[in-house]
């Protein structure tokens, strides 16, 4: 009976890891933070710690022998042979371990473990002979399950004997009642061969230094891949107190892939691949390590203490059986150059709370106080620091584009070419006479719309590539373009969602019925954008004006799953996953995200593409009440467009540039040329080139990052140099607002100004002397005609008069005209010549009328919409 209950047991823990299967490490850590339990005090003292789990199949019960560790930071280690002698294959794992008592767990597998006794201080090692990491568990750290059909391979003629259980116990205050621990894992181990082998790749720097005080170090590491495929499922990153980042890529034909990059000053378990990548003969495997040296006064090597530092990359693959190689290593970098492509989220940071700093990662030997002080404070500014965004937006004056004859712009797309995609309204105008009160166009008489609504230019130059999209749409809206090429928009009028194709006349695929708004799975009311992701193709749909929802498709267009709902505006504080408006969609690949725009929140919502998960809220007083779009760039960067104020507000139209991994505002930017009036969609480019298209203005603004200058010296052999070079990869982001600055290309612009208004100084000088010997001869002419008039009488009096008119309708200027109110009025923010001006508006994408103090914006004022009947 008991043995009945122990396989019941075994098979309750495999089927919950199963359950658990991988997640994101940020989402997980807060999961298990809420939901684990003290297991510390769950010593079993079972003396049978292996149970059979079938003919084929068994458990093996790893756990530390009821413990008791004196200080804080103490390491143990325990081994476990494997029961049998015949090759076997651990297929899972599931961990015994509370958070409040340990930070991290390693199994590990080898032939001779350090020690024989019950179990040792891990100071004394771990094995004698090579040992590979099996299994890595932390606080707030997922469980690792492997992929069906994938396994280690132990014991045998090339398997480890015996696994080694190292756990570190942080901080002890948690055995202040003296009890003991038992923390350990659980392993699923079958006979059965496994078709796919599990194994680990380490990636590690041997020769990085830091210098004292240096506060950007990158050590990177790359190797040619020259075995069989290998597929990545998961990965762990390890530095010491200096790392700031780690981040691993697989590059091919020069695009690098993501594998996965982490805080090293986060629980250092495996976290799972998010979009699991292959790996064939010849591709490259590159990681890079981000160091700071701030707060130390020595140059910093690699090495084994904590004063030391480690640059680790950890990757759990696996190989077809017959291939299979269980181990391997890359300590090299086969090629810096390419390093000069890496993604900037390489660079990026991401944010250590500072509870997670009580806890160091591997090494427990006492730092210097000074050392951890300035630590500490470094942390403290990590939250607001961006790494390597030393850059400012600013208008590509030069680009003809903003004189492209459009009607209004709704949609902007790069295409794979790097082409830019415009969506426009031609000769159709979104007003107050487009919808009734029930969302059905009202102006379907005017047929649709004549003009090519879809443009491809060339970013460079504004050239038209090509064009389509003609008799296809009444009123224009959202538009992205797929991996493949091909476009997908949405009509606010004809409720639907269009795949194009970019050389077919008729649409590949329609989602939604015309001219029928509805909020079931196959009706849409006003669909605002829509997104493709890029590695599962399922479809995104913002919907929208009159529905508060995100609406998921397979890539054929069948419905998957929806969520969002309208906010409670008698609640105050939109809630997350509600909507007002969800008007602009940005996928992030990098962690299987899609971000929302959602407009009259003035927010963007974060969620897991996959389950509709609501991740997070970035909100900035700056936004205002309203935000119109978002867009993401591989590497990092986020960019987004608000609204116009309201009546009374301060928060300005303008473009923003977000840390993404933050939420924090790098920059933010506006036009030179123009102004903005309703600026409706924003995509950018990884080059960080930003194109923002705008309704009212018909008009699209090309943007371009002004890449800033550093100073370094050098000191070598005793001697200074100094160079001007760009930017390294990671600097202190400045703020916009310091009016000090030591960059020369700063230096450059003020020096040209500088020379400008010496010119323009010049060139006034200049005239004005010329004109006085004039103004004199007028003088004296007019002097003479007075005489005349006084000696000869009255006809020299009306000549006089003739003369002098003549002369001040010169200074006047033409007709008169040369004082104009109204045009210097209308050249004035703000003014409105009503009745005169061609009334040009989108119903819910309106400016707003700062005269009367009202929101002219139909659909934010109008009720909500009735319940629609559900159709089939």
């Amino acid at each position: 009976m008991a043995g009945l209950v122990n396989n019941l047991l075994i098979l309750f823990l495999v089927f919950q890891n199963i359950c658990f299967g991988f997640r994101s490490p940020l989402s997980v850590f807060k999961r298990f933070k809420d939901t684990t339990r003290s297991l510390s005090s769950e010593c079993l003292e079972s003396d049978q710690p292996v149970i059979s789990l079938g003919l084929s199949d068994f458990a093996l019960d790893i756990r530390m022998p009821g413990v008791t560790p004196k200080q804080s930071d103490t390491y143990l280690c325990m081994s476990v042979p494997l029961p049998v002698d015949d090759e076997a294959y651990v297929v899972d794992f599931k961990p015994h371990a509370s958070m409040d008592t340990v930070h991290h767990m390693l199994l590990f597998g080898c032939n001779e473990p350090s020690s024989t006794e019950n179990y040792w201080d891990c100071d004394e090692g771990t094995c004698k002979d090579k040992s590979n990491i099996l299994y890595a568990w932390a606080r707030n750290a997922p469980p690792t399950r492997l992929p069906k059909g994938v396994g280690f391979r132990v014991g045998g003629e090339t398997g480890g004997r015996f696994f080694v259980l190292q756990v570190h116990y942080g901080d002890i205050s948690a055995f202040r009642d003296k009890h003991k621990d038992c923390s350990g894992v659980t392993l699923h181990l079958t006979h059965q061969k496994q078709p796919l082998i599990a194994g680990m790749y380490l990636m590690m720097s041997v020769n990085t230094v830091i210098p004292p005080g240096e506060k950007v170090v990158d050590a990177d590491i790359a190797c040619h891949y020259k075995r069989f495929p290998m597929h990545l499922f998961a990965y762990r990153v390890h530095t010491h107190r200096l790392g700031k980042v780690v981040s691993g890529y697989r590059v091919r034909n020069g695009q690098w892939t993501l594998i996965g990059r982490q805080s090293p000053q986060l629980p250092q378990a495996f976290y799972p691949v998010e979009h699991p990548v292959d790996v064939s003969y010849d591709d490259i495997l590159a990681a890079r390590c981000v160091f700071s040296g701030e707060g130390r006064t020595t140059e910093t090597h690699i090495g084994g203490t904590a004063n030391d530092e480690m640059c680790n990359f950890y990757i759990m693959y696996y190989m077809e059986a017959k291939h299979a190689v269980s181990y391997m290593t890359c300590t090299q970098n086969a090629n810096p150059e390419m390093f000069r492509n890496i993604p900037q989220e390489a660079n990026i940071p991401i944010p250590v709370k500072s509870d997670m700093l009580k806890m160091t990662h591997g090494h427990h030997e006492a730092t210097k106080g000074t050392d951890k002080s300035s630590l500490l404070q470094q942390a403290k500014k990590e939250e607001e620091e961006i790494l390597d965004q030393d850059f400012h937006i600013e208008e590509a004056v030069e680009w003809p584009g903003l004189d492209l004859k459009l009607g209004q712009v709704s949609g902007l797309a790069l295409d794979p070419e790097n082409n830019l995609v415009i969506f426009h309204r031609g000769d159709h105008v979104w007003d107050e006479n487009s919808f009734d009160s029930k969302f059905v166009y009202q102006q379907r008489g005017l047929g649709p719309i004549e003009q090519n609504t879809i443009l491809v230019v060339d970013p460079s130059n504004a050239k038209l590539l090509h064009s389509m999209g003609k008799s296809l749409f009444y009123l224009p809206h959202g538009l992205s373009v797929d991996k493949n090429g091909n476009y997908w928009v949405t009509d606010v009028a004809l409720h639907q969602v269009f795949k194009l194709g970019a050389d077919d006349k008729e649409p590949l695929l329609i989602l939604g019925v015309a001219l029928q708004p509805g909020n079931d799975k196959n009706h849409f009311c006003q669909p605002t954008d829509v997104a493709v992701d890029s590695v599962t193709g399922n479809v995104y749909v913002s919907d929208g004006y009159c529905n508060s929802r995100i609406v998921q498709f397979s890539p054929d267009g069948l419905y998957v799953m929806q969520w969002g709902e309208g906010t409670e505006t008698s609640l105050g504080r939109a809630r997350p996953g509600q909507f007002h408006i969800p008007h602009s969609l940005a996928l992030i690949p990098d962690f299987s995200q899609l971000c929302v725009a959602d407009r009259e929140n003035g927010r963007i919502q974060c969620f897991r593409s996959e389950t509709g998960e609501f991740i997070r809220e970035i909100k900035h007083k700056s936004f205002g009440r309203e935000l119109f779009a978002v867009s993401y760039v591989p590497g990092g960067l986020l960019f987004a467009v608000n609204g116009m104020p309201y009546p009374g507000e301060a928060e300005p139209v303008q473009g923003f540039v977000m840390n993404f991994s933050t939420g924090e505002i790098i920059d933010t930017f506006t036009p030179l040329r123009k102004n903005f009036e309703m600026p409706h969609d924003v995509v950018a480019s990884e080059d960080k080139t930003v194109f923002i298209g705008d309704v009212h203005a018909r008009a699209v603004w090309k943007f371009a990052s002004t890449e800033k200058m550093e100073h370094r010296s050098v000191k070598k052999a005793g001697i200074e140099v100094q160079e001007i070079k760009e930017s390294e990869t990671i600097v202190e982001a400045t703020s916009r607002n310091n009016p000090e600055t030591t960059d020369p290309l700063k230096k450059q612009e003020k020096q040209h100004l500088v020379r400008q208004a010496s010119t323009g100084v010049s060139f006034v000088l200049i005239t004005t002397l010329l004109i006085i010997p004039v103004v004199v001869l007028l003088a004296i002419l007019v002097f003479i005609r007075w005489r005349k008039t006084t000696v000869y009488g009255a006809d020299g009096e009306h000549k006089l008069d003739s003369s002098s008119g003549r002369i001040l309708g010169r200074l006047r200027g033409k007709g008169g005209g040369g004082l104009n109110l109204g045009n210097f009025f209308a050249s004035h923010k703000g003014y409105s010549r009503k009745g005169f001006d061609r009334l040009s508006t989108e119903g819910s994408d309106q400016e707003k009328d700062e005269d009367d103090g009202t929101d002219s914006e139909e659909e934010c004022s109008a009720p909500p919409p009735p319940p629609a009947p559900s159709s089939s």
